[in-house]
């Protein structure tokens, strides 16, 4: 009976070391480039480019940390413009942080969710990896929007999540009504270094 016990514990340690190690990404040399992917919250709107938070997280890490943010822009022209930043950056990461205009402006979740996904498989068809961060919704409440977490449960990639959600529903890390000031960007690194730390890629 001790026998059957044990075989059963060690095959639920093994299945359950595949599936911690499955959820991680593969380690970033020295030299290796991250492209930070989004709209004006990726930009660094609100504060000055060097205090964005792509290049706050390039001296956290000490990696080089490409911004490409473009303020403005809602989810269907980012899936357009990704892959071929992707073949000019050529970077190791993504990090997806895209929506806020779509939410903004009320346009369809079903549509913000493809071309999300669209955006991942542009990076994946490369052999990119990818690390998506939530935004929230619209409302009273520091939320993030729900099909942030489908998302990146269905594509089996990290997800920041609730950070941004509470930067920009404080008054302290705000410079305007949507966008944060260059601490609440220094929150958004460190909290984007904390998960590439916490899924060993650096």
């Amino acid at each position: 009976m001790a026998t059957v016990i044990q075989f059963i514990l060690l095959f639920l340690i093994v299945i359950l070391s595949g599936c911690e190690q499955g959820e991680q990404l593969t380690p970033l040399r020295p030299d290796d480039t991250i492209l930070a992917f989004g709209d004006s919250l990726t930009e660094g709107v609100g504060t000055r480019p060097e205090l964005s938070y792509p290049a706050q997280l390039a001296r956290l890490i000490g990696r080089p940390v490409v911004n490409g943010g473009k303020a403005g822009e809602v989810s269907e022209a980012g899936a357009r413009r990704l892959p071929g930043l992707l073949d000019e950056v050529k970077p190791q990461l993504v990090v997806l942080c895209h929506g806020g205009n779509d939410i903004l402006q009320k346009r369809s979740p079903e549509q913000l969710k493809d071309n999300l996904r669209r955006m991942y498989e542009a990076a994946n068809q490369r052999g990119i990896q990818v690390v998506m961060i939530a935004v929230p919704q619209l409302g009273i409440l520091a939320q993030d929007l729900e099909l942030y977490a489908d998302l990146a449960a269905e594509l089996k990639i990290p997800l920041l999540q609730e950070t941004l959600a509470d930067l920009v529903f404080s008054r302290d890390f705000k410079s305007d009504m949507v966008h944060l000031n260059a601490q609440g960007y220094r929150k958004l690194a460190e909290a984007v270094a904390d998960l590439l730390l916490q899924y060993r890629a650096i």
